[in-house]
């Protein structure tokens, strides 16, 4: 006779919760890994953009105006993606103007989403602030909205918090800032990947 049980309802042999957490650690963990690695070109890429403008606009005297154009042209060109926007451009300018050295684009802020560092960047002028508080972001896992309360809070003024050695890290797996990570729009944009992409499109692009 066929075992119609269901799969949920049959007994797990000995030591396979163990080992079904410890897959779920490693799933969860690769998939961070996925994101970050995408996270990091694309906030390198948007630094590079704005760091060819500021120069540009120094060497060559371009104005204002050739932000608008250029925001029209890579629209045209790659339509399906909305980080081009003036208003994203002129970010990126700030962005790399704030933090000139490419090291700490990649090894720090790197690690944060797009709309992350653009909190950092409106709310904070200072660089060793800005550090500090895109490492306290990794570590306790920050949502966004959470990144605004703290600062708003001077949470790591009142605590007094230093700026370290910035090591790459994972967030953790359930932390607001992975899951925030995992749905970051500018990075599907980033990847080809519409709001109606299905499974087998977004597993695609990931690997």
């Amino acid at each position: 006779m066929t075992d119609n049980t269901p799969a949920s309802l049959t007994p797990a042999p000995t030591g396979y919760a163990d080992w079904l957490a410890d897959l779920k650690t490693r799933i969860h963990n690769a998939q961070q890994r996925a994101a970050l690695a995408v996270n990091r070109e694309l906030v390198l890429l948007y630094w590079q953009i704005g760091r060819d403008i500021l120069a540009r606009q120094a060497e060559q005297g371009w104005g204002a105006k050739v932000i608008e154009r250029l925001a029209h042209d890579l629209r045209t060109a790659f339509p399906d993606m909305k980080g081009f926007s003036r208003a994203n451009l002129m970010y990126m300018r700030a962005f790399a103007e704030a933090w000139p050295d490419a090291e700490i684009v990649q090894q720090a802020v790197g690690q944060l989403p797009w709309g992350h560092n653009l909190v950092l960047l409106t709310r904070l002028k200072d660089p060793r602030q800005r550090l500090a508080y895109a490492e306290a972001a990794v570590t306790h896992g920050w949502s966004r909205n959470v990144l605004n309360i703290q600062i708003e809070a001077r949470l790591l003024d009142r605590t007094g918090q230093a700026v370290t050695n910035f090591e790459a890290r994972l967030p953790k797996p359930q932390s607001d800032l992975a899951r925030e990570s995992l749905k970051d729009p500018y990075r599907f944009d980033f990847l080809g990947i519409g709001d109606e992409a299905g499974e087998q499109e977004i597993e695609t692009a990931l690997v």
